[in-house]
């Protein structure tokens, strides 16, 4: 095991080269290499996390699963990529992001093309909660990545940019593999994302490099000359270990731990059931309600771009007033989407508000705001411990949305299956609101150095 870690380990500094010009171009160039494998990369991988949520009306209506098998198997993935978010964060910020992050999204690409083979109940959960724990690489990795290469200032709008990932690889989801099980059935939902996603990580290994030290060149603080106040004085003082620890002493981070794990409820209950519900609520097909779904994913790129710009820009890089802003988006948006007349208009309004808010607060409250108020060295352990949090809200979102979505459901005589989700979206409305008002507590945090 410790040769494994080694093997994974960030290497040593080395020293710094002299040419200004050359550092100057090696910067940009790795910055930019490092944006495109974090972003578009990562948001491919994505496609490997959500396929189960498209093929789970044909799933159902085959007889292979029942909503309750469904749920179970899809809690899997977040019960260990919740486990494995606070793991692997920890570990990637001691880890080398070349590796890491190549390894698990290849890793994730296997198994998914293992999951188009399974009809077992308890394979696919292992199957599939194995899957959580390589998807949890990509977040820390992508965070400790960012905070390696891009400084304090400038921080909010690259991570709205990154936060995009997320909106890429659900519209990828719910249309690119959409198309293939709706052209050649439940099998090619895992397949297509798995062989996609082998190409994904040999590019990634191609793309991403190590911290700036290993190559020759200053911290990203250095080059941009972008130091906060203690950050140089007290940064070093203590070991990383010791560092990542001082973050369970900081209370507004497990406050924001909770908010997180309430709008992640909202998040997945409409990634993992939001296909069926507009399936079954009003009538739509595959490509139809994926296609709605398509909107809540450019309303969702425009969110975390907006949301960064906004908080940095507008109120000085504080997230509190811009998270009250976005979480009364996402809510309206809900409201519209359950209760709301149910017209293509409508719903599509209902999208967009939706997905402009959800994703704007998922960029703060799943981590933008946690790196602000800890030690920037430890953002990979910071994200850990909201990713625990948040994913142990998202799978139990997913055993319960199962689980009433089940109970909801009645099988007239013809074998027609029709349900009732009343009771499930209050239980996914109910979640924003209590996120809301937890995010609101935290308005008079500050930024840490």
């Amino acid at each position: 095991m410790n040769g494994l870690l080694r093997r994974f380990a960030t290497g040593p500094d080395v020293p710094l080269l002299a040419d200004g010009a050359r550092v100057d171009v090696l910067f940009r160039r790795h910055r930019f290499r490092v944006m495109l494998a974090i972003t578009l990369g990562y948001g491919v991988a994505y496609t490997c996390r959500l396929a189960l949520s498209v093929v789970k009306k044909p799933l159902i209506d085959a007889g292979i699963f029942s909503p309750t098998d469904l749920g179970l198997i899809g809690s899997a993935l977040f019960y260990t990529y919740a486990v494995g978010k606070l793991v692997n964060g920890f570990l990637a910020d001691h880890a080398n992001m070349k590796l890491f992050f190549a390894f698990a999204v290849l890793m994730s690409a296997l198994l998914n093309i293992g999951m188009g083979f399974s009809t077992v109940v308890a394979v696919s959960a292992l199957l599939w909660g194995l899957n959580g724990w390589f998807q949890s690489f990509g977040a820390p990795a992508g965070v400790v990545a960012m905070t390696n290469w891009f400084s304090n200032r400038e921080r909010g709008r690259f991570y709205g940019i990154w936060s995009t990932a997320h909106s890429i690889g659900e519209g990828l989801t719910f249309v690119a593999v959409g198309g293939l099980v709706a052209a050649f059935g439940w099998r090619f939902g895992f397949w297509g994302p798995g062989v996609l996603c082998v190409l994904v990580a040999a590019l990634m290994y191609w793309l991403v490099q190590d911290r700036p030290r290993t190559l020759g060149l200053p911290t990203v603080a250095d080059w941009r000359r972008d130091h906060w106040r203690q950050e140089v004085t007290g940064r070093s003082q203590a070991g990383v270990f010791r560092t990542q620890l001082s973050i369970l002493t900081i209370p507004a981070v497990w406050v924001l731990a909770l908010a997180s794990a309430s709008i992640y409820v909202s998040r997945y209950a409409i990634n993992s059931w939001g296909v069926l519900y507009l399936q079954e609520t009003h009538g739509f097909s595959l490509v139809e309600a994926g296609s709605f779904l398509m909107v809540n994913t450019f309303a969702g790129i425009a969110g975390c771009l907006a949301f960064g710009f906004l908080s940095d820009k507008c109120f000085g890089a504080r997230r509190p007033p811009a998270n009250l802003l976005f979480a009364l988006a996402e809510i309206a948006g809900l409201l519209l989407l359950f209760y709301g007349p149910g017209t293509p208009a409508v719903l599509f309004a209902a999208f967009v508000l939706y997905g402009l808010g959800l994703n704007g607060l998922v960029t703060s409250l799943g981590g933008l705001f946690a790196v602000d108020i800890s030690p920037k060295r430890v953002a990979g352990a910071a994200m850990g411990l909201i990713g625990i949090f948040s994913y142990i809200g998202a799978a139990i979102q997913e055993n319960v949305s199962g689980h009433l979505i089940e109970r909801g459901m009645t099988i007239a005589a013809d074998g027609e299956r029709h349900y009732d989700f009343g009771p499930v979206t209050l239980f996914w409305l109910g979640s924003s609101i209590v996120s809301m008002l937890l995010a609101a507590t935290l308005w008079r945090v500050r930024l840490r150095d």
